[in-house]
């Protein structure tokens, strides 16, 4: 049922605190091995249903394509198939705070948000599963961003497990000005044969006994090792001797962080990568929904 009220909702962003990649499927889409978390970076999204049919779209963050690219964009146009709504209209306004470009997910992370929302404003009554199968539509990544948590992320990442939750700590995340090619990376992969270290499964055990210092110790990524850029290490490496109990690029980067246990050493940590790098920030994990 159409309200016309408007609803205010937060896309989180994720982190992988590891990322294996095994192998290709005949579709060419990659095989992976992950595991993700949630943390408090978010992005704030305004939904407001109207009389006029669509979707209108803005964002306050400029060069963020808003037409029908837009993964917000596909994941309200879908959900209006989906609920047999073909007349619907829907404003919604978008504050974006997780960056750009940074393996955390803002994307998937804002689409997630939107099929929620939907779900509620309309009464639509879709199950968690339902949300999710629409999700894996627009993207790997969504169904992980609508459950949210500590999670287990296999196939191209849609086929889900809960985890022991991340004990409390804090992440210094920090992006350079460096970007990471997605598809080289995948292709140097292939060109690997995919033969690189597994970190998931350990991290997993690690979890198990909710000791940080084991966590961190265990994070690993197969794109800094198919595609390492020497800008990317120097940041891991900062964060390792500003304190960080471990640190990684997140997803296909090119964001990096570092855990940490207490909240000042992190936030002292952030303080000496803002005299360098623009985009740093603290944060903690975030529960599943």
């Amino acid at each position: 049922m159409q309200t016309g009220r408007p609803i205010c909702v937060y896309a989180t962003a994720k982190l992988n605190l590891t990322l294996d990649i095994l192998g290709r499927r005949a579709d060419g889409y990659h095989l992976l091995d992950m595991v993700m978390q949630t943390v408090s970076v978010y992005d704030t999204l305004l939904l407001t249903p109207t009389q006029t049919p669509g979707v209108d779209l803005l964002c306050d963050r400029a060069g963020i394509p808003c037409g029908e690219e837009n993964t917000v964009q596909r994941a309200a146009h879908l959900f209006y198939q989906a609920a047999h709504l073909p007349n619907g209209g829907i404003q919604i306004r978008m504050l974006k705070r997780i960056p750009d470009q940074a393996g955390m997910g803002g994307g998937s992370a804002d689409a997630a948000a939107v099929l929620r929302a939907m779900n509620r404003i309309y009464d639509a009554g879709f199950t968690m599963d339902e949300l999710c199968a629409l999700g894996l539509k627009i993207g790997a990544d969504v169904p992980f961003c609508l459950r949210g948590g500590t999670m287990r992320a296999e196939g191209i990442g849609e086929v889900l497990t809960p985890l022991f939750p991340m004990p409390q700590c804090f992440f210094v995340v920090c992006k350079p000005s460096v970007s990471v090619s997605t598809a080289a990376a995948f292709a140097q992969a292939d060109r690997d044969g995919a033969s690189y270290p597994r970190y998931t499964p350990v991290t997993i055990k690690a979890l198990e006994t909710g000791e940080l210092p084991l966590i961190a110790g265990s994070l690993g990524n197969s794109f800094s090792l198919a595609l390492p850029e020497p800008q990317i290490e120097e940041l891991r490496q900062a964060l390792l001797r500003m304190g960080a109990l471990g640190a990684c690029m997140t997803g296909s980067g090119s964001a990096v962080f570092g855990i940490f246990s207490e909240r000042v050493s992190a936030e002292q940590c952030r303080e000496e990568l803002r005299k360098k790098y623009r985009h740093v920030f603290v944060c903690e994990p975030v529960g599943a929904e």
